[in-house]
């Protein structure tokens, strides 16, 4: 007893922690060889200068609290790998019995007996390749889980600073304007200017400050939503810096991608390794309709002091269960995992063909809108200085100043929208889509192995 003792497992309390998330950037340490993809691999992350787009979502994926999470469920598939490899220990039964009686030439009576059960046996090569099976889908999940992550780290970084930027372009609007609406309000106040005459003017400055303030509620949401993404707290400095992300595959590099897409994605290739396990545990379930078979060796001595030395087998009698109903179950549910592999595979090829399209679409789209802005920009120009040298009429120069405002700002939003169509595009291709990284190591790697 004392020998088993000393090998079994002991407890210690874990106390919960304080859910502050993380204030000091250069506090953590983000291992490139730690990243799921390639780009992120090859780059180091320096927050002292601020925050790339890059270094985001390396942070997003070291840091982020429910890939934490996703990581302890991998823990517990390997712990559960490794539970369904054990073998099953063997039972030692023992008894005594005193007889009650005073008649002489009675002695006390015994039974040991040590048995094990075969049947266990049988089924644990399928109940390991199952366990196997649903730990390598586990990794894979969270191998999808951390670059959806990415891709999101991403798009939060293009909202913050395309946020900013139009945060920017209209403050500079509303401070263009002051001189102006002190003039008209002036104007208005001495009665030299009726309100009908002044609502133009009153109205462009209003409309600016609305739009200031929507756009700086957006801005917060979308900082407030990277912090969380990248497990910051909501006292962590959010310096970010660089251009965002920007890169779009062409026809050619689609059609690679499309080809080999079964065997690169982690989600394609997670349902596969649970449809293997699926596999296996139907065939653990049809093994486990043979009878059960449970043998032993006892030994025994009754009151009259006889003792004997005997062997017991126990068998189940399939009669009526045969372990029809888990056969039907496991075979009902290998069918649905057949069948969501084939959409997900359907979906995701027709999803990636449409953004494909729409970043076409953008791509015209975004050319003609900066040609547009920088036109309306250059209106914007001459009629300024027309209106400080009193050649323009101030309801004139207001309108051709919220044509070029609107451009502007349609044109911040068009890029956001085709970052946000090629970020998508990028994430259903698996990743790493170009030629190079493809030919390289698969997302089934020992990573998290």
């Amino acid at each position: 007893m004392l020998l088993a003792l000393s090998g079994c497992a002991s407890y210690a309390p874990e106390p919960l922690g304080n859910g502050h998330g993380t204030v000091n950037l250069n506090q953590l340490v983000v291992p490139a060889s730690s990243m799921p993809v390639r780009d992120l691999a090859a780059h180091r992350f320096d927050p002292a200068d601020g925050l790339d787009v890059t270094e985001t979502a390396m942070l997003a994926v070291v840091n982020n609290p429910q890939l934490k999470v996703m990581r302890d469920q991998l823990g517990v598939a390997r712990a559960q790998a490794f539970a369904a490899g054990l073998l099953p220990d063997p039972q030692l039964a023992w008894s005594r019995d005193l007889p009650s009686s005073g008649q002489s030439g009675l002695t006390s009576a015994y039974s040991l007996g040590l048995s094990y059960d075969i049947g266990n046996l049988l089924t644990r090569s399928a109940r390991v390749k199952a366990a196997d099976k649903s730990r390598e889908q586990v990794h894979l999940d969270l191998l999808w889980a951390e670059w959806q992550t990415v891709a999101q780290a991403r798009l939060l970084f293009d909202q913050v600073t395309s946020s900013r930027a139009q945060e920017a372009v209209l403050t500079r609007e509303v401070a263009a304007l002051k001189p102006l609406d002190r003039q008209v309000r002036v104007a208005l106040a001495s009665g030299n200017l009726s309100y009908d005459g002044a609502a133009v003017g009153l109205n462009a400055m209003a409309d600016a400050q609305r739009r200031l303030a929507e756009t700086t509620r957006q801005r917060q949401q979308a900082e407030s939503d990277l912090r969380s993404l990248l497990g910051l707290s909501s006292r962590a400095p959010l310096d970010l810096v660089g251009a965002p992300y920007g890169r779009e595959p062409d026809a050619a590099q689609l059609q690679q991608a499309l080809q080999s897409l079964p065997a690169r994605r982690p989600d394609l290739l997670a349902l596969r390794a649970g449809y293997a396990a699926q596999e296996q545990r139907l065939r653990e379930a049809v093994i486990a309709q043979f009878p059960a078979i449970n043998i032993g060796i006892n030994r025994a001595r009754d009151t009259s002091d006889v003792t004997t030395n005997g062997f017991s087998i126990g068998i189940t009698l399939p009669l009526f269960n045969r372990n029809r109903g888990n056969i039907a179950i496991e075979k009902a549910t290998r069918q649905q995992l057949h069948d969501d592999y084939d959409a997900r595979l359907l979906t995701t090829r027709n999803d990636m063909h449409q953004l494909q399209q729409g970043l076409t679409s953008l791509q015209a789209q975004t050319a003609m809108q900066e040609a547009h802005a920088r036109r309306l920009d250059a209106a914007r120009a001459a009629a300024r200085q027309a209106w400080q040298a009193n050649l323009m009429d101030w309801p004139t120069y207001l309108s051709i100043r919220g044509n070029a405002l609107t451009a502007d700002l349609d044109l911040l939003a068009l890029r956001q929208q085709r970052a946000t169509q090629a970020i998508a595009l990028e994430t259903l291709l698996g990743g790493d889509w170009t030629a190079q990284a493809m030919s390289a190591t698969s997302p089934s790697s020992n990573r998290h192995k």
